[in-house]
């Protein structure tokens, strides 16, 4: 079988090097054991390329060449696709790889993974690409196993269930069918003209293999916008407001009072001390409905979108800060109840005259151009930046950069990002969040990383000017 052949070339690795490394030190990075990589190439005598900008690092290894992708759980060895149990992280200028790396394909004893089953499959067309989505019931690995004409293959191994088949017929895709191939199952994707390039993502809780079919005129990866200079304008966006209270805390601290007072002060800080514009959707206690948020952006033509709220949930316990960009693939359960909190402030929106459901208008106008701009990448920078700058100042618990379909990003054509500073629904949390010496420690923590981000930016377009002389 062929993953057995995997199993095997993973396990050269480690022959290659003739060295132990399951002692490598672990790092706890958001509940997930880590080792780092620079580390690890030394300890096995191999050759990282792992720049802490980079979307994309290396490792190599006698021959070999495994290559891993910030917050993706997917790698590849050889060119072959490999699923760990946890992202990639970049943290502190370190490539973080789940521990699991060591023993899943690094150690002579890898084995291929049990079979997994088909939850569900879903398809959804959005503007520049079509996406397919096998919820599985444990982590899988594919391959592209060819093209004709304008069909493609996509083998999905190990990965048991019945035939699915869906019409599509969104001007790009005719169907998508999915069945079996010896152990594996094997998806046939059937292009209206040529195939576009594939690009995939693998997701947890519950698994999920992410499909991405881009159009053609859209298939070649856009670089970082180019700006004729720094970061200018920012866009503070303080949720909810006005009739939509958002989360309330179980002493009566409003979401909508507590994000309206730290999106001030943040303002005064950037104002104060960076070179920068700052403009607020909202500088007092009324209701925007969240397409105007982002519309409002891209009007100023701002440089950075960034949405700061409160995080709620059922249970009391929960605590810690999380940062969030846009996608319409929820990294976990906890992501996508998040969003879904968030996005219920449509129910509250009154539809203009003639436009019938609110909820419906919103989804249909502002999702998901971002998914397939150049804004995805630094968006998902900008989330790590801030992110590290909270836990760092803040001493909070790490609930890590994470990935959902929030509305109110949806349309921003420009780097965004939602910051959950906190649960109001947690009472020592909630205390906290009512100090305004802690309200200020916020602040300067969401300004330490809006600078580092300025500072990465500014940096990086000097660069690519001066390589254009």
């Amino acid at each position: 079988m062929k993953l057995h052949r995997v199993a095997l070339v993973l396990a050269g690795l480690l022959l290659i090097a003739g060295l132990a490394a399951a002692d490598a030190p672990t790092i706890l990075h958001e509940g997930h054991p880590y080792v780092d990589l620079a580390r690890l190439a030394t300890d096995i005598k191999a050759t990282a390329d792992a720049k802490p900008g980079a979307v994309n690092a290396e490792l190599r290894a006698g021959g070999r060449v495994v290559r891993f992708t910030r917050n993706w759980a997917q790698i590849l060895v050889d060119g072959t696709p490999v699923v760990l149990d946890a992202p990639v992280r970049v943290k502190d200028g370190r490539w973080l790889v789940p521990k699991s790396f060591v023993s899943r394909v690094l150690t002579p004893a890898a084995v291929p993974p049990p079979a997994a089953s088909l939850e569900e499959m879903r398809v959804r067309s959005y503007p520049s690409f079509t996406r397919v989505v096998l919820e599985t019931s444990a982590a899988v690995s594919h391959r592209i196993d060819g093209t004709d004409g304008s069909t493609m293959r996509v083998r999905v191994a190990s990965l048991a269930g019945g035939a699915r088949s869906e019409d599509v017929n969104d001007g790009f895709v005719d169907s998508v069918k999915l069945g079996r191939i010896g152990n594996d199952s094997l998806l046939l994707v059937n292009f209206t003209g040529g195939p576009g390039e594939l690009r995939a993502s693998a997701l947890s809780d519950p698994p999920r293999l992410v499909l991405d079919f881009m159009k053609p005129a859209e298939a070649a990866p856009r670089e970082t916008p180019q700006v004729a200079g720094p970061l200018r304008t920012v866009v503070l966006d303080a949720g909810h407001g006005g009739h939509d209270p958002g989360a309330t805390g179980p002493g009566g601290l409003l979401e909508k009072e507590l994000v309206l007072d730290v999106t001030r002060r943040v303002a005064r800080l950037i104002e104060a001390r960076l070179d920068i514009k700052v403009l607020l959707t909202r500088d007092a206690d009324h209701f925007v409905p969240l397409k105007d948020r982002t519309s409002f952006a891209n009007r100023e033509r701002a440089d950075l979108f960034v949405s700061i709220h409160a995080n709620a949930h059922n249970r009391s316990a929960h605590e810690g800060v999380e940062t969030y960009f846009l996608s319409s693939e929820a990294t976990d359960i906890t992501a996508r109840q998040a969003a879904a909190f968030e996005n219920s402030v449509v129910q509250l929106e009154k539809p203009a005259p003639g436009r019938g459901n609110g909820r419906h208008d919103v989804l249909k106008a502002i999702l998901w151009d971002l998914m397939q701009s150049a804004f995805l990448t630094e968006s998902s920078r900008l989330a790590e930046i801030v992110q590290d700058a909270m836990t760092r100042s803040l001493r909070i618990p790490n609930r890590g950069v994470k990935q959902a379909g929030f509305y109110v990003l949806g349309g921003a054509a420009m780097p965004a990002v939602l910051i959950e500073i906190g649960f109001v629904t947690n009472p020592r949390e909630e205390r906290r969040l009512r100090d305004p010496k802690y309200r200020d420690d916020i602040a300067r923590a969401i300004l330490s990383g809006i600078a580092e981000y300025k500072r990465n930016w500014d940096q990086r377009m000097r660069a690519a000017a001066e390589r254009s002389r």
